[in-house]
């Protein structure tokens, strides 16, 4: 009895193993089908974002990598159509929601309280941008990333309508909404933008 009792436990524990592993995998393979199947979307139903869906990207934005976890960004949400309207200066969009991702230059100072990292908010700004982008493409809405930094004088229109004081830099607008086109995603896969162990060395 007690030998059977140990043989059940133990195909039980290996049947839930291989179960876990099934959905470990399933998760793992959603994860890589949503980046490869986001693409830019840049026409949108008349139909608004949920708040939920918006409080998920930003929670999504907000879980990037960032340089010694200074989290050097802030997130502006733009529902209003006169704003979305002066934004898109000559591009005109018809998308409900925009998302200005800023970098705050406040938040450059190391914990020391005196090194500073000035110029590494680009980057984790721009972590936060594509976590954003993924987050919005994994709930079925669409989206595209609009730059404005570097180019100085998209920050300081953009800067100027939402009203922004000297340390946040609008790096990017994202506009979001429920998509209204199917294009497909751009395989942008290429081998020859690949190095191994040098530039130029050949995989082995």
């Amino acid at each position: 009895m007690a030998t059977a009792m140990l043989m059940l436990g133990a195909c039980t524990t290996q049947e839930g193993e291989k179960q876990e592993a099934t959905t470990d995998a399933t998760e793992n393979q959603a994860a890589i089908e949503n980046i490869m199947t986001r693409t830019s979307i840049r026409q949108y139903k008349n139909q608004p974002v949920e708040q939920e869906k918006i409080d998920i990207m930003l929670k999504a934005a907000m879980a990037a990598p960032t340089a010694v976890n200074l989290q050097p960004w802030h997130f502006i949400v733009i529902n209003d159509k006169k704003t979305i309207d002066l934004l898109s200066g000559q591009q005109p969009t018809n998308a409900p929601l925009l998302i200005a991702i800023c970098g705050d230059t406040d938040k450059t100072t190391m914990p020391d309280g005196k090194s500073k990292l000035p110029d590494f908010w680009v980057q984790d700004v721009s972590a936060a941008t594509e976590n954003l982008l993924l987050a919005a493409h994994a709930q079925g809405l669409g989206a595209v990333w609009t730059g404005c930094y570097p180019i100085m004088e998209r920050v300081a229109e953009t800067a100027n309508v939402l009203n922004c004081p000297k340390n946040i830099i609008p790096l990017a607008i994202v506009r979001i909404g429920y998509p209204d086109e199917s294009p497909e995603p751009k395989n942008k896969f290429k081998e020859e933008n690949i190095s191994y162990n040098k530039f130029g060395g050949k995989k082995e």
